[in-house]
């Protein structure tokens, strides 16, 4: 860093709290010892900063830092425009694990609907999914049979979700799962937004024999409001980017497998 990018010595409070929240807009996520050294303080001055930030629900504590706090996910429609190819990059690499004759299970989200588009051609294939856009593609396609779960529809999810939809997914043997998640946190687990979405994608972690999280690379080093039971038992996590090594470190810790999808 170049002494003329640091601000003056001892940066009055205020201006340390716009700056600290400008860079988590810009970079997802901040250490204390990279701040510490930026404003020339101490770091148990930036640790109060962050507290006070956190108090006020601008951002989430994490070790050794604070990252962008997410608590809600904007609607599937607002999601559908956003890094299409590294979607369907991270959509191949998910359907290449899958061979002909499994029973799959395609979590909602934008992302697990490039997965389904990318399974084209392969065959014998049962779906379940409380996705509806998922569920309306892939009916269409030749040598699909899907099952719709059942459930109350969220409308900005554009799919079933709660008591019923866990139910009817309990019924299913499932061999691979794809799902989604909220964000890859600073920590290297993936977290989510809703309570009855994080259950899901719990529980299907234990019902399949491989659970795999797609997730492209605009949600690491966010932190959304809650765990995902069972993480470390998924076989994988599919990005279409390298997360930086720091996360990339901790989620090989907890035991999924890192695979970056090729853009080419």
């Amino acid at each position: 860093m170049s002494p003329d990018s640091r601000l003056p010595a001892r940066a009055l409070a205020p201006r340390r709290h716009g700056e600290i929240l400008k860079r988590l807009g810009l970079q997802g996520s901040v250490s204390v010892a990279e701040l510490a050294q930026f404003f020339d303080v101490s770091r148990e001055t930036i640790r109060r900063d962050l507290k006070l930030l956190s108090d006020q629900g601008q951002l989430g504590i994490v070790h050794g830092g604070a990252a962008r706090f997410e608590p809600s996910e904007p609607a599937m429609s607002l999601r559908s425009q956003e890094n299409a190819e590294g979607k369907a990059a991270i959509g191949k690499a998910a359907a290449g694990l899958v061979k002909d004759g499994m029973v799959v299970f395609l979590d909602s989200g934008t992302t697990t609907l490039a997965v389904a588009q990318a399974m084209a051609g392969l065959r014998d294939l049962t779906i379940c999914t409380a996705s509806l856009k998922i569920a309306l593609h892939m009916c269409h396609m030749p040598g699909m049979r899907v099952h719709m779960l059942g459930g109350e529809i969220d409308p900005g999810e554009e799919a079933a979700s709660g008591i019923d939809t866990l139910e009817a997914m309990a019924r299913f043997r499932v061999d691979i799962a794809f799902l989604g998640g909220g964000a890859l946190s600073p920590d290297g687990e993936v977290t989510d937004f809703t309570r009855a979405g994080a259950e899901l994608r719990g529980r299907m972690i234990t019902i399949a024999t491989s659970a795999y999280f797609v997730l492209d690379g605009g949600k690491f080093g966010k932190l959304t409001p809650l765990r995902i039971p069972n993480f470390e038992g998924a076989a994988g996590v599919i990005v279409d980017a390298q997360p930086e090594a720091a996360i990339a470190d901790a989620l090989s810790r907890k035991g999924p497998e890192l695979i970056v999808a090729s853009l080419m």
